[in-house]
């Protein structure tokens, strides 16, 4: 019996381990679901004029109106994997009517097009707040003197195009700069993957319990054979 305490302990173990892993992520996707869901009701709430001073806890994915024109002045951030390809996403500065001066991210410009003029309608545009988390530690430092950057850094495309640190990404307008593809918020490129984690989990824990039944019979048939 004692030979036979070792493998049946490891096997439990790991065994518990794995589906508890499952578990956490069968939770997980619960939390991202809930997540997803709201995001997609304050989408499709009713879009409501710019807010004076919105905030990330309150306004983010929420649709907002507002008129105005591109300043001409504007930010490239290098992305692949988008509905439109690889380019470069357009961080203009926006001034509306009213006369605030905000960021807004007209849509992708093609490779090639890079040195192209902008061009300056005038929109009534409908648009998404958002803050994105494009920028981390390992984010590489803009190429200033390209102007090329690698992530949506709001705080200093602010300060570099002389805006609020707020961010509208298009998704209607009234008119469009034609070198441009809009790039409308949606809910299909935040991953939630957590499903296929929990399977992959579940399946370890299978394959887990069928060797460590293996070991259990394989140490058995040593001990009735006197191996």
């Amino acid at each position: 019996m004692r030979q036979l305490l070792f493998p049946i302990l490891v096997g439990l173990g790991g065994l518990a381990i794995l589906l508890w892993l499952g578990m956490w992520q069968l939770d997980r996707l619960q939390w991202k679901q809930e997540i997803l869901a709201g995001i997609d009701s304050r989408m499709m709430a009713e879009p409501v004029p710019l807010p004076d001073a919105p905030t990330e806890a309150e306004d983010e994915y929420r649709t907002v109106l507002l008129s105005g024109r591109p300043s001409g002045e504007e930010l490239h951030v290098l992305v692949s994997g988008t509905q439109a390809g690889t380019g470069y996403r357009v961080i203009s500065a926006f001034e509306t009517d009213t006369g605030r001066r905000i960021l807004l991210d007209q849509g992708l410009l093609d490779l090639d097009e890079k040195d192209a003029e902008p061009t300056r309608p005038r929109m009534d545009l409908r648009g998404t707040l958002l803050w994105p988390d494009d920028v981390n530690s390992s984010t590489p430092e803009p190429d200033l003197a390209e102007n090329t950057w690698f992530g949506r850094d709001v705080a200093r495309m602010s300060e570099a195009l002389d805006t609020e640190p707020l961010l509208v990404v298009l998704a209607q307008a009234s008119d469009y700069d034609p070198r441009l593809t809009p790039l409308p918020v949606d809910t299909i490129g935040i991953p939630n993957d957590h499903l296929e984690y929990a399977i992959t989990w579940f399946l370890l824990a299978v394959v887990w319990l069928s060797m460590s039944l293996y070991w259990v019979i394989r140490t058995l048939r040593r001990k009735e054979t006197g191996a």
